[in-house]
């Protein structure tokens, strides 16, 4: 039975990572600091070490001069951090920016996109520094999965290069399935030039050698079991030793475990999504669903699919996966992603997946990220990226940085709001069955 946030006090420890095609071709993780084994008084304790906590350690240490000590109960990137598809986008968060306009006016919304921009270039100037990532070429294809969504995304489009100047070709249903895919559930797409595909627990394990190089102290196999607060200070009690931390940063995302602080108790929904990988296809098979981009590709549904060709010619394909963890091993899922990918491409009828995963990502309830603090300055959290986080958490860990080193941040709500709570928030569940099926009455029949 898979770990499961909203009922479990712990995500284990020293679990190894799950079987997915990223362990599998990833190779040896490289070297951190092992199990902690001794009590430790520090100004800055992290917990997490996934993209967001990765990213605050080393902002700390390179623009602030602070060492952070990182606590994994697991190891590197195990939880979403290591899961996703891999997907590098301007995006975070499930809220349009037409939205983010009317509510916050244009100044806002723009502060908001240069954000996400901004997250972008910080993943991809660390990766100059030397990551191999396996990065794929650039292009975000955003397909429409039915007649009618191709005038919103042409609208969509336009709005994007009015508003932001924004590169965004309008693609034809025949541009589509002759240049680049021939997916019959296409309708005609929109393609930005900038986003792209990359192995996402390499992307992990080089944000930890730069952060180790930095100076900071990465624990592995070192849950975080109780925390107290003594002292003005931060108790952090893991198996085999005790952190007294100045401040502590949550970095948990999805993974928070059930009471692990009032901070952020009741304000995520953690929502498990799906991941196939097939077997490669073959030249022919190739040849026969035209498949000649390695674009990360995403439709139109409320329940989206999304998918991409991997450099060994394998297809990722991905969506939505059970409600609880208990159903997270459940072979449904899988077979479902696959039997929707066949109806993309039927010439592949007999195609099977080698792997299949899960993994929680983190809804907030208004579809949005938020980096935030108690009261005293002394506990800091960010999180609620929707499923969009691979490359806003290296900048939100860059703003976390800033604000446990005492520095302003950007006045927006990312960054001055505190994640707002569920209502009934043990009927969390319950409300997201019922979103489940009203997406698919949506995609069906709107």
């Amino acid at each position: 039975m898979m770990y499961d946030p909203l009922h479990d006090l712990s995500p284990g420890i020293g679990e190894d990572y799950p079987d997915s095609y990223w362990a599998d071709v990833s190779k040896d993780a490289p070297e951190d600091d092992g199990m902690l084994k001794q009590d430790l008084d520090v100004d800055v304790a992290i917990i997490g070490a996934g993209y967001t906590g990765l990213s605050c350690a080393l902002h700390l240490a390179r623009e602030h001069g602070i060492k952070a000590t990182v606590l994994e109960a697991n190891k590197t990137a195990w939880g979403c951090s290591g899961r996703n598809a891999g997907f590098i986008l301007k995006s975070s968060g499930r809220k349009a920016y037409s939205t983010m306009e009317k509510q916050w006016g244009e100044e806002v919304m723009r502060g908001i996109y240069g954000e996400m921009c901004a997250g972008v270039d910080t993943v991809n100037s660390l990766i100059a520094e030397g990551i191999d990532c396996d990065q794929q070429d650039a292009g975000y294809i955003k397909v429409a999965h039915k007649a009618n969504k191709l005038d919103e995304l042409i609208s969509l489009a336009k709005l994007q290069q009015k508003m932001f100047g924004y590169d965004v070709q309008i693609l034809s249903q025949d541009e589509v399935r002759s240049q680049y895919m021939d997916d019959r559930n296409a309708y005609g797409a929109i393609r930005y030039q900038d986003g792209f595909g990359l192995n996402p627990l390499k992307l992990a394990w080089g944000y930890q050698k730069l952060a180790r190089k930095a100076g900071a102290k990465i624990y592995s196999s070192s849950p975080v079991t109780d925390w107290q607060t003594s002292n003005n200070r931060q108790q952090l009690i893991t198996p085999q030793g005790i952190v007294t931390a100045k401040k502590v940063v949550i970095a948990t995302n999805g993974y928070t475990p059930k009471n692990l602080h009032g901070l952020v108790k009741n304000r995520t929904l953690p929502v498990l999504s799906q991941i196939i990988v097939t077997e490669p296809l073959t030249p022919a098979q190739l040849e026969a669903c035209n498949f000649l981009t390695s674009n990360v590709v995403m439709d139109t549904r409320a329940l989206k699919y999304y998918y991409r060709k991997l450099p060994d010619n394998r297809i990722l394909f991905g969506g939505r996966g059970a409600i609880t963890g208990k159903g997270a091993e459940d072979p449904y899922y899988a077979n479902r992603l696959l039997a929707v990918l066949k109806t993309s491409f039927p010439s592949l009828a007999q195609i099977k997946y080698d792997y299949a995963w899960s993994g929680w990502i983190c809804m907030a309830l208004d579809d949005l990220p938020h980096i935030y603090q108690s009261e005293n300055n002394d506990v800091f959290y960010s999180m609620g990226y929707c499923g969009s986080g691979v490359s806003f958490t290296v900048q939100a860990g860059k703003r976390l940085a800033q604000k446990v080193a005492g520095e302003q941040v950007p006045d927006l709500p990312l960054y001055q709001k505190a994640l707002p709570k569920f209502p009934f928030a043990p009927l969390r569940r319950v409300g997201q069955w019922g979103y489940f099926h009203y997406g698919k009455i949506k995609d069906t029949w709107f």
